[in-house]
């Protein structure tokens, strides 16, 4: 199997730009993952590549879990995972680019600012190399360079200071721009995908890229290598149905909390908002998303079938509401009227409210970024944490079984999560 992690020294350093030209090279073989909690550059990646990108997160989930998870989802002839912020941040949190490729053993590409340098780049090379010696960096790419000429410079003073380290390539600096949004990429600019990824690996040496790729090992767990290894809690069938509202109202969706859910309840549909789809089942799951932008509250608006049956639904049955869910679940974001449900008023901020790792009350781990808070200091079901010493806030309001939180998390290693819906 092989496997490739692509991180940088810093956010904003082109992680994403290299990671969407190599999904889009290896489209029809390429199984994308992303390091840490973002719901953003998932849904990116699958859009380029068509198959679904799925998180890893040591943090809110237990190392031999993580690898589980790598181990399952790494079904195609290649997995691409990208970094988070620069290469070790993470590290107090046990999750960050470092932490993962290593507990995997995959070798990570570095991409690395060569404008307005040369020798230097050699140096915080060298840097990001002796941090830690059991470091997964094994190429470099050279991003915003203006010739072939300068990445020569530079080429040659890393190949001179070592030994372990492939220069696979350059990047130009005046690429098109993917724009993006308050939250990351802008998921519409796509068409512009094959032109950008083409311009990318111009002069990237992309079978340098797949050898690299080829010194991948599966996970070093042995228990892995048995078919029934399952380091996570086993519970029950459940013989009811689950509705999950999925649509660009309610997009943040980790792709295994969707794939656990199938597998223990009896039968699983999805339902959008968008196209006003009335709700049908025993259970209903809102994850989080947009509602407090113009554009998602003027879909909302026109969703009547969809906001009648959701009422009607919990008056008698559980939801289970996440972040944007939640706040559907409220009576209004301001001056945007929302379902009435719970009894909840929340203000839009200019600057988020939470951002970050936390637990909750029964210390589940999960992830919260959020510009809004509630109006008034109503006492909730549940505070979060940032860490366990921290005086935490509340972040999770319940009524009868209807149950709202700002916590993003991981069902398959919080099972708990399930006896909140009945």
């Amino acid at each position: 199997m092989r496997a490739l992690c692509i991180s940088a020294t810093a956010s904003n350093q082109g992680k994403t730009i290299l990671t969407t030209a190599l999904l889009y090279h290896f489209r029809d073989s390429v199984r994308p993952f992303k390091i840490g909690p973002d719901f953003i550059d998932p849904q990116f990646h699958t859009k380029i590549c068509s198959t679904p990108s799925v998180n890893l997160d040591t943090f809110m989930m237990r190392k031999e879990q993580v690898q589980w998870i790598f181990q399952k989802y790494s079904d195609k002839k290649i997995s691409i995972c990208e970094g988070v912020m620069g290469f070790y941040d993470g590290m107090e949190k046990g999750c960050s680019a470092y932490d993962v490729s290593k507990l995997l053993d995959i070798p990570t590409i570095l991409l690395l600012d060569g404008s307005s340098s040369y020798i230097t780049v050699s140096a915080i090379l060298k840097g990001l190399k002796t941090y830690r010696d059991d470091n997964t960096i094994k190429g470099v790419i050279l991003n915003k360079l203006s010739s072939s000429s300068h990445f020569e410079l530079i080429k040659n003073q890393i190949l001179k200071d070592f030994s372990d380290v492939a220069v696979l390539g350059w990047i130009k600096n005046d690429l098109i721009s993917l724009g993006d949004t308050h939250l990351g990429l802008d998921l519409e600019n796509i068409t512009k995908i094959e032109s950008v990824s083409k311009e990318v690996l111009e002069n990237i040496d992309i079978k340098m890229v797949e050898n690299l790729a080829n010194e991948t090992r599966m996970c070093k767990n042995e228990e892995a290598t048995n078919s029934e290894w399952y380091p996570f809690k086993k519970i029950q069938k459940i013989d009811k149905k689950l509705a999950i509202v999925s649509d660009a109202n309610f997009s943040f969706l980790y792709h295994d909390n969707a794939q656990f859910l199938k597998e223990i309840f009896r039968e699983v549909s999805f339902v959008s908002s968008v196209r006003d789809e009335s709700i049908d089942a025993d259970i209903v799951y809102i994850p989080g998303g947009y509602v407090e932008t113009k554009e998602s509250y003027e879909r909302l608006k026109e969703s009547h079938n969809f906001r009648d049956s959701l009422i009607t639904h919990a008056k008698t049955k559980p939801i289970y509401a996440e972040c944007a869910g939640m706040l559907y679940l409220g009576n209004s974001v301001d001056e945007k009227k929302m379902s009435g449900i719970l009894d909840l008023d929340f203000t839009l901020h200019k600057r988020f409210q939470r951002m970050g790792y936390y637990y909750n009350s029964k210390n589940i781990k999960g992830h919260a970024f959020h510009y809004t808070n509630i109006l008034d200091e109503k006492e909730g079901t549940d505070r979060l944490f940032k860490t366990k010493k921290d005086e935490g806030k509340v972040g999770s309001w319940q009524k009868e079984r209807v149950f709202g939180t700002y916590l993003h998390v991981m069902f398959r290693s919080n099972t708990e999560i399930i006896d909140t819906l009945f």
